[in-house]
């Protein structure tokens, strides 16, 4: 017995090793933090309280798509998704707190969809020290996509605000050449990426824009700074502003008597918000945008697969309206972000679901406009650079032109 031993305890080395190669050159399955057997946990801060509350339904919408997809799909390769939302009332030392608890309590295997340009800045380098995929962050500030090079665990997923504001350049300067612009921005890294993109886009024709004024995310209202605004002769009036401000915007507008051409931005357009500004007292005429996203009060899209699987998927959440623009963006978000897992497969490491969605996404989201794709490539980490301008009929929004690409604009 004692001299067989060692042959014994040398096959079961070489079994145990067979078995960790998978056996005749199968790859065993790779996973990491936050992945078991049969769940993947993902973390995730928004604000559901504070000033951007109107936000907060995206996060449910999320839980909504990946519900939908554990109850139907049985999850991705085999393992349902866990998505643990934490409120962080868009105050970014909040956000750090709880992005914390969310790594170092909870062992998240990655953060996605957390919310806000200032919340979102303060824990990338935290985030990227520790290695963990910040993936898809709810903004669409340049630097999450641009600055990809020194953040390699980073990536944003909507439109850049910078090309946002350049094509609203190009409208501007299209359809109404002698604009005196007023431009309102929020004081932060956010509505001074808006600005930057704006400034850049009208190129010599800069001394377009007249008067700029920013108000502080905390404050009240917006109302001194469009005083101001109206008193410099401008009559066209830039809101790169977030939902609250944007409505009281359009109100006070209206209130003062003051008509001048509109350009809304983006992440305060969902038609919800638009009706609220109209009960509030807006008048609402001359108002440009653009998107990105199917409008899900847009009666164009009432037999689209698309919209008909979004409606399907946000029955699983009982406080989303299913009219806002808000809920198809966290549907259409979370799609992307299953796309990721589901080409991941039996490699559910954090660097493997990073590489794939930093330089290997090449997807036709169903949420999104026709032709509106989903790419990343080695060199290219903006995952949506395509949008269309829109306008406002009294009713709701109209598609104008075709598509426009904003990709290889921003460096």
């Amino acid at each position: 017995m004692g001299k067989k031993a060692p042959r014994f305890a040398a096959a079961a080395v070489f079994l145990l090793t067979l078995a960790a190669c998978g056996g005749g050159g199968t790859p065993t399955s790779q996973t990491d933090v936050g992945i078991t057997s049969n769940s993947i946990l993902l973390g995730n801060t928004i604000a559901q309280s504070g000033p951007a509350a109107a936000y907060g339904t995206i996060g449910n919408a999320e839980l909504a798509y990946f519900t939908y997809v554990n109850n139907n799909q049985g999850g991705v390769n085999g393992r349902k998704i866990t998505f643990k939302i934490l409120d962080d009332a868009y105050n970014p030392a909040q956000t750090i707190t709880q992005t914390k608890q969310l790594v170092e309590s909870d062992q998240v295997f990655a953060m996605f969809s957390g919310l806000g340009t200032q919340a979102q800045t303060s824990v990338r380098e935290y985030l990227n020290g520790k290695k963990v995929p910040q993936l898809f962050v709810a903004t669409g500030a340049t630097t999450f996509m641009k600055d990809f090079g020194s953040n390699q665990w980073t990536i944003g997923w909507q439109p850049p605000y910078q090309g946002e504001a350049r094509i609203y350049a190009k409208d501007v300067l299209a359809n109404h050449p002698n604009a005196k612009i007023g431009v309102l921005y929020q004081n932060d890294d956010y509505g001074q990426d808006y600005l930057k993109g704006l400034t850049d886009g009208l190129g010599d024709k800069a001394s377009m824009i007249v008067a700029k004024q920013s108000y502080d995310v905390t404050a009240a209202n917006p109302f001194p700074q469009l005083t101001q605004l109206k008193a410099s002769g401008a009559d066209t009036l830039f809101l790169f502003s977030t939902p609250k401000p944007s409505i009281q915007s359009l109100a006070f507008i209206s209130a003062v008597h003051w008509e001048p051409t509109i350009y809304l931005n983006s992440v305060s357009n969902p038609q919800v918000y638009m009706g609220l500004a109209a009960k509030a007292g807006a008048a609402l005429k001359n108002v440009t945008s653009v998107g990105y996203i199917k409008d899900p009060t847009d009666p164009q899209w009432a037999s689209d697969d698309g919209m008909k699987l979004y409606k399907q998927v946000i029955a699983n959440c009982t406080t989303c309206n299913v009219n806002d623009g808000f809920n198809i963006y966290g549907v259409a978000v979370a799609y992307t972000m299953l796309d990721v897992l589901k080409q991941a497969g039996s490699n559910l490491t954090r660097a493997n679901v990073m590489k794939i969605a930093s330089s290997q996404l090449n997807e036709t989201n169903p949420f999104l406009l026709p032709g509106v794709k989903v790419t990343t490539t080695s060199s290219d980490h903006f995952p949506i650079m395509q949008e269309q301008v829109i306008t406002w009929s009294g009713t709701g929004w109209k598609l104008q032109g075709t598509l426009i690409d904003e990709r290889g604009t921003i460096k």
